[in-house]
């Protein structure tokens, strides 16, 4: 047996605490958030002893802390943030909250339940970029869709038609079309003639023509805005088309990026190759279940992270079986989009 570290991560300082294998408080440490301050932390730690040898709890999985405790050599164990907040009871009656008694519930929870919990995995620098790029593309594909509801809900409220004239409002076509056209009164002179001329200079390769564009374009409520109002929107709409127009663009060069850094890690070739898994769907899925294998020994384990088994629950006569909510949502999400993507491949 051995000495314990919890750590509290904080935005500007960090607070953690060295406990013996008798829940003893062996030394205490609190340092800022900067390269001094973590340069310190893990001087402070090598002190104790060898860093394999000092395994150390913390609520957050992932970060800069966790990287450089890593790197040091230590076996960072992350325990979620509701198993930390149920065990307060445990050390005192009045359930005060603080940074040093946060590392200190750490430390000894690492001790008393380390063996139900798993140390971090390390991952390959390959993974890691993976990983970001694609956790980072999921946040932009949020935006993107977030911006569209937004300008489809402006061009409703006083230009129905330009919401509906092409089957996706944040196309290309569909962006440049509002870019050329941003009111009713831009587009008040637009005919079939001017309408093709437009689409061929934007190479739309759609399977509508002009005349089938132009009448959903009016066949769609006429807008009742005064000239004013329409004005305002119309400037609206210009801004979130010029965000939404340099968001896609970035997106499409993101999304190329992915199928490179997949095929170069070992399992990426495995999951580009399942059915309509694609270069997307398989990259969710590598960067969340990662390159090393033995973090998920069994099916069951990785099924359970990815929230796709129910959550039996029995006492007494009740017996009932509920939806698992606490899980790796990220993860869940890219799954369950493969399946259904395979789904349409299998039929």
């Amino acid at each position: 047996m051995g000495d314990f570290a919890g750590l509290d991560w904080g935005s500007t300082r960090h607070a953690a605490c060295v406990v013996d294998e008798h829940g003893k408080v062996v030394d205490r440490l609190a340092v800022r958030h900067d390269a001094e301050g973590l340069d310190w932390l893990i001087a402070g730690l090598r002190r104790l002893g060898p860093a394999g040898t000092l395994p150390i709890a913390i609520e957050r999985p992932s970060g800069i802390v966790v990287a450089a405790l890593a790197a040091a050599g230590h076996p960072v164990v992350p325990i979620p943030p509701n198993a930390v907040k149920a065990t307060r009871p445990r050390y005192r009656a009045a359930l005060l909250k603080s940074d040093a008694g946060d590392a200190y519930r750490l430390a000894d929870m690492l001790r008393t339940d380390g063996h139900r919990f798993r140390p971090l995995a390390a991952s390959s620098d390959a993974l890691k970029a993976l990983r970001a790029l694609v956790r980072g593309r999921d946040d932009l594909v949020a935006a993107r869709v977030a911006l569209a509801n937004q300008l489809r809900g402006v061009l409703e409220s006083f230009w129905p038609g330009a919401a509906a004239i092409f089957a996706d409002i944040d196309s290309p076509i569909a962006l440049a079309f509002l870019r050329r056209y941003p009111t009713p009164e831009s587009a008040a002179r637009l005919g079939e003639r001017r309408l093709a001329g437009f689409l061929a200079q934007e190479s739309y390769c759609g399977r509508r023509s002009a005349a089938e564009l132009l009448a959903r374009l009016r066949a769609a409520a006429p807008g009742r805005a005064g000239e004013a109002e329409a004005e305002i929107k119309g400037e609206l709409v210009r801004a979130l088309v010029g965000v939404l127009a340099e968001l896609v663009a970035r997106l499409a060069k993101l999304t190329a990026r992915l199928e490179p850094l997949v095929a170069d890690l070992p399992d990426g070739r495995i999951l580009m190759s399942f059915p309509r898994a694609g270069r997307v769907c398989a990259a969710q899925m590598l960067a969340e279940i990662g390159d090393a294998r033995e973090r998920f020994p069994t099916e069951a384990q990785l099924a359970a992270e990815a929230g796709l088994c129910p959550v039996t629950k029995a006492s007494g006569k009740s017996h009932a079986v509920t939806f698992r909510w606490a899980c790796n949502k990220r993860l869940r999400s890219a799954v369950t989009c493969f399946a259904d993507n395979s789904r349409h491949a299998s039929r």
